[in-house]
């Protein structure tokens, strides 16, 4: 993964990572790894997280039967929006554009869209994770994200829950010793 920080704030930051910097003591944020899906500096940004599985699956949150496709698909915490409803992601991958994820898919195009075999990955969130126009730059400019480009190996689904311990040993040897601290420093 590539650190992206070096970019203008002007740019759109959709497809990208959003990792939260190891100092952040934000509770919905804490060691998160955020999927920017959508991002436009004068009107704001939503992503989903994509680090916080809930060890469900769809059938075990709906009250009607999925289709068999999507029965077993994942969930997890998307952010601190929005809880109450699940939303489908497709997570698709464009060799001109990079990684992209539709919010807008239901189960019956989720289902198709499987079969056609242009998705990496779908998964459920409860909750997402959105900023008003110039909040995401700010947060970012205050160095409570590390940006990071995406790519399609991000998204193996046992890789997702310690994706962010992944990136900070990446990223070298602070940000390893920054990760390995503990919440509470007093029990060390």
């Amino acid at each position: 993964m590539r650190n992206l920080d070096d970019g203008p704030a002007s740019r759109s930051l959709a497809g990208s990572l959003l990792v939260a910097h190891p100092n952040m003591l934000d509770p919905n944020f804490r060691r998160t790894v955020l999927f920017i899906s959508e991002h436009d500096p004068g009107e704001g940004a939503l992503g989903v997280i994509i680090n916080r599985p809930l060890d469900r699956q769809v059938a075990d949150l709906v009250t009607e039967t999925p289709p068999p496709d999507l029965a077993e698909v994942p969930v997890f915490l998307g952010g601190p929006v929005g809880k109450n409803q699940l939303m489908f992601a497709a997570f698709e991958w464009h060799q001109s554009g990079g990684l992209k994820l539709n919010h807008d898919v239901g189960l019956k195009e989720t289902s198709d869209t499987i079969e056609q075999k242009k998705i990496i990955t779908v998964c459920a969130f409860v909750g997402y994770a959105g900023w008003g126009a110039g909040q995401l730059e700010s947060e970012m400019k205050q160095k409570s994200w590390l940006l990071q480009k995406a790519n399609p190996s991000v998204l193996k689904l046992d890789r997702l829950p310690n994706l962010w311990f992944d990136i900070m040993r990446s990223l070298g040897p602070w940000y390893k010793m920054l990760a390995a601290a503990p919440d509470d420093p007093s029990l060390n």
